[in-house]
């Protein structure tokens, strides 16, 4: 096992993990509003909040994909270090990781079932930058509207269209994480 496995976790779980949670929350409950995350470091190509959100999200019976060039030994060793989850195929998982490409086909994750919507897979979407700009979000937890720059809004409309079924997601980007619930309405710019 290689050094940097061991490292670049929280360095003060408790307090790192219970700001890295208390942001995901904020993102989750006001879609589209940017928030910064820290603590985490991650081997590459991960970002520092999509670490991060691992580290809060995943543990010993968490079940995690690792999609496209996240498939990577370094952060499979590191996963498996700092957070004992099991790595599986993406039709098993409840989280996945990667950039948009690789996490596709979407239709291949669990989006959970009539009696028990939240058996669903949430999705953490690296991408190269977080901005305000592109989609319209509205929706609950959003007093008039927000906007986020989203790889693919079609996608995101027809997932809303599943609601109470579906797939949730995180956007990261560095140190930068957003949130699209399946219950926000997506339109185009």
């Amino acid at each position: 096992m290689e050094m940097r496995t061991l490292t670049g976790g929280f360095a003060d779980t408790p307090r790192e993990a219970a700001i890295a949670f208390r942001a995901m929350l904020e993102a989750m409950a006001r879609p589209g509003r940017i928030f910064e995350m820290a603590g985490a470091a991650p081997p590459a190509p991960m970002s520092v909040a999509a670490g991060g959100a691992l580290l809060v999200l995943a543990d010993g019976t968490t079940p995690v994909h690792l999609a496209g060039g996240h498939d990577a030994p370094a952060i499979r060793d590191w996963i498996t270090f700092h957070t004992g989850a099991p790595l599986v195929a993406r039709e098993e998982a409840a989280l996945a990781v990667g950039d948009w490409a690789g996490l596709l086909p979407l239709d291949a994750y669990r989006i959970g079932v009539p009696d028990y919507p939240d058996r669903s897979a949430t999705l953490i979407v690296e991408m190269a930058a977080l901005a305000p700009s592109g989609a319209w979000l509205t929706g609950p937890g959003i007093a008039t509207a927000h906007r986020l720059n989203l790889p693919d809004v079609a996608v995101f409309r027809a997932n809303r269209a599943l609601f109470p079924l579906g797939l949730d997601f995180f956007f990261t980007a560095g140190a930068r994480l957003a949130a699209l619930p399946r219950t926000t309405i997506v339109e185009a710019d």
